[in-house]
C-alpha cells in the first residue's frame, strides 16, 4: 500500500502548520512538518507499506501541481494535516486528491480536524475520515484494516462517515513509550532538504525534533497539549535524546543547530540534567535551543550551556500579573527579571514571547507589556495577538463571552497569512491588538540600544552575524510599514 503523509499547499506561502500558532511569519520562519514526519517514521519502521512524506508548502505547489506530482505513483491512502487558519485550503486539497485518485482514501489529521471532526467531515463528502489526536498508530491501524478489507469501526481514534451519519470510534490510548519512534532527523535526512526550513532566532541550517509530548502546566491558550495530547506529559529517555544528537552530528554534518520543539523541554529537571550530562560527553557537540518557563534556575542554565544550549525560548507573555493569572500561566512577573539575569550570567541568548489581547487586556496593559519587554532585553522578541483555537480553554472562554467576531476561519489570519485576531473585548478590538503588535515590534527592534547591541554581537561572533543578517533581511520590510 502506498501511504502519503501530506503537508498540503497553502497559497504558495511559507506556512507553518505544525507551529503552536500556525501562520506565515514576518521573520520568514518555516517549520518542519513535525507531526507528519513522526507518524511517517513510525509507519516506515513498523509496516511494509510504501511511505512518502510530501511537503507541498516548501515546494510552493498548488493542488494541481501536487496531484500531477502524485500521479506517477498514485497513493492508496493520503494523510492530510490541518490547522484552523488553513482548514478550508486543507479540505479543498483533500477533495482534489480524492477526485484525482478515485480509489484513494483521504484522512484529515491535526489540530483543527481533531477539535471539530464532525464539522470537518460534514463540510465535504469527499473526505473519508478524521484521525483524531495523536494519529501515528491510528493511520497504521487503518492501513491494516484497508489491506484486509476489515471494518473501520475497529480503528480507535477514527471518525468517519457512514451514510448520512458521522461515526466517532473510541479514543485511542496515547503512546507512552516515545522511544519507540525512529529519529525524526532520519526522516528529514531521507525525504526533506534541511536548507528549506528556517527559524529566525536559530543558526542556519537547523533541524527540529521533539523529545516529549504534552505539558505538565495548563495555560489556557496552548494548542497542542490541550487538543492533541490530552494534557498527558510523556518523555523520551535521556539516552534516546542524546543518541539522536549524535546521529545528527554524524549523518547531517551541514546542520548547525537542533531545535527542541517540545512545549516544555525543561519540565522534568532530573531528565534535563541527564540529557545535558550525556551531551557534554559527546565529541561532536551541536548547539540547541528549547522552550522553557521563567522559573528555570541558574545552575540548570549553566549545565545546559555546557551541553551546547545557545538559546532559550521563554514565554513571558504579559507584563501585567493579573493578566498572567487569568491565563493560568503559573509564573510571577518578578521571576522574569531573575530569569534574564541568570540567562545572561550563563551566557545564554533568550527569545522572548509576548502575547497581547489576553482576557482582561487593555491598552494600558499592552503598553505595560511592551515596556516590560524592553526592560527584559531578550536577544529577540515576538509580539503576537491572542489567537483562540477550537478545542482550547481560551476558545471556549471567547465563545462563552460572545467575543469572537467571525465564523470564517480564514479570518484567523490576514489575507497575507499573518497572525490576526477575531476577539473583540470591551474597549479593545482584535484589530487594535494586531496593530499594537506591529507597533511593539517596531519599537522593540528599532531602538538605538538594541541595534548597537546586535552590531556588537555580530562583530564578535561570525555565526551570530550570519544569523542576524539573514533574519534582518527577512523582517526589515515589516519594521518600516505601519501594518
Amino acid at each position: 500500500m502506498k501511504i502519503v503523509y501530506l503537508n498540503g499547499p497553502y497559497r504558495k506561502l511559507s506556512y507553518s502548520r505544525s507551529s503552536r500558532s500556525p501562520a506565515v511569519t514576518k521573520s520568514g520562519t518555516l517549520y518542519y512538518p513535525l507531526w507528519l514526519a513522526y507518524a511517517a517514521g513510525l509507519a516506515r519502521s513498523e509496516t511494509d507499506h510504501d511511505i512518502e512524506l510530501i511537503d507541498a508548502v516548501v515546494r510552493k505547489w498548488d493542488s494541481a501541481e501536487l496531484v500531477a506530482a502524485m500521479a506517477a505513483d498514485p497513493p492508496d491512502l493520503v494523510v492530510c494535516e490541518t490547522s484552523t487558519p488553513s482548514i478550508y485550503d486543507d479540505i479543498e486539497t483533500a477533495g482534489v486528491i480524492k477526485q484525482a485518485f478515485e480509489n484513494c482514501r483521504v484522512i484529515l489529521v491535526g489540530t483543527h480536524a481533531t477539535a471539530l471532526p464532525e464539522e470537518v467531515l460534514q463540510s465535504d463528502q469527499r473526505i473519508d475520515g478524521v484521525a483524531r489526536g495523536e494519529f501515528d498508530e491510528t493511520i497504521i491501524a487503518l492501513a491494516h484494516v484497508m489491506d484486509r478489507g476489515g471494518s473501520w469501526s475497529t480503528v480507535e481514534g477514527l471518525s468517519y462517515r457512514q451514510g448520512d451519519r458521522v461515526i466517532h470510534n473510541p479514543d485511542r490510548p496515547l503512546i507512552d513509550d516515545l522511544d519507540r519512534f525512529p529519529f525524526i532527523s532520519e526522516v528529514y535526512r531521507d525525504g526533506l532538504n534541511v536548507r528549506d526550513y528556517f527559524f529566525s532566532a536559530a543558526q542556519y541550517p537547523m533541524v527540529m525534533i521533539i523529545t516529549s509530548r504534552g505539558c505538565p502546566h495548563r495555560c489556557k491558550w496552548c494548542l497542542y497539549p490541550q487538543v492533541m495530547h490530552r494534557g498527558k506529559y510523556r518523555l523520551r529517555s535521556s539516552e534516546s535524546v542524546a543518541a539522536e544528537f549524535a546521529f545528527i552530528a554524524r549523518e547531517m554534518p551541514e546542520v548547525r543547530e537542533v531545535g527542541i520543539e517540545d512545549d516544555l523541554f525543561t519540565g522534568n529537571k532530573k531528565r534535563l540534567h541527564e540529557i545535558c550530562e550525556l551531551l557534554i560527553k559527546q565529541k561532536n557537540r551541536l548547539n540547541f535551543w528549547c522552550d522553557t518557563r521563567v522559573d528555570l534556575d541558574y545552575e540548570t542554565m549553566r549545565l545546559m550551556k555546557a551541553a551546547g544550549c545557545r538559546l532559550l525560548i521563554a514565554g513571558f507573555e504579559s507584563g501585567d500579573q493579573e493578566v498572567l493569572d487569568r491565563i493560568n500561566k503559573g509564573t510571577q512577573k518578578d521571576q522574569s527579571y531573575e530569569f534574564m539575569r541568570n540567562a545572561r550570567k550563563a551566557r545564554l541568548l533568550v527569545h522572548g514571547c509576548f502575547v497581547l489581547g489576553n482576557p482582561g487586556e487593555t491598552h494600558a496593559t499592552m503598553r505595560k507589556t511592551l515596556d516590560f519587554a524592553k526592560q527584559l532585553q531578550p536577544d529577540t522578541a515576538q509580539f503576537f495577538p491572542m489567537i483562540v483555537y477550537p478545542g482550547t480553554a481560551m476558545h471556549q472562554w471567547a465563545r462563552d463571552e460572545h467575543l469572537i467576531n467571525s465564523t470564517d476561519f480564514n479570518d484567523w489570519l490576514t489575507p497575507d497569512g499573518l497572525h490576526n485576531s477575531v476577539v473583540d473585548q470591551p474597549g479593545l478590538s482584535g484589530q487594535e491588538v494586531v496593530q499594537f503588535c506591529n507597533t511593539a515590534r517596531r519599537e522593540f527592534y528599532l531602538r538605538r540600544s538594541y541595534i548597537v547591541k546586535k552590531m556588537g554581537q555580530s562583530i564578535v561572533n561570525i555565526h551570530e552575524a550570519r544569523r542576524n543578517v539573514k533574519a534582518f533581511c527577512r523582517v526589515a520590510r515589516h519594521l518600516v510599514r505601519s501594518s
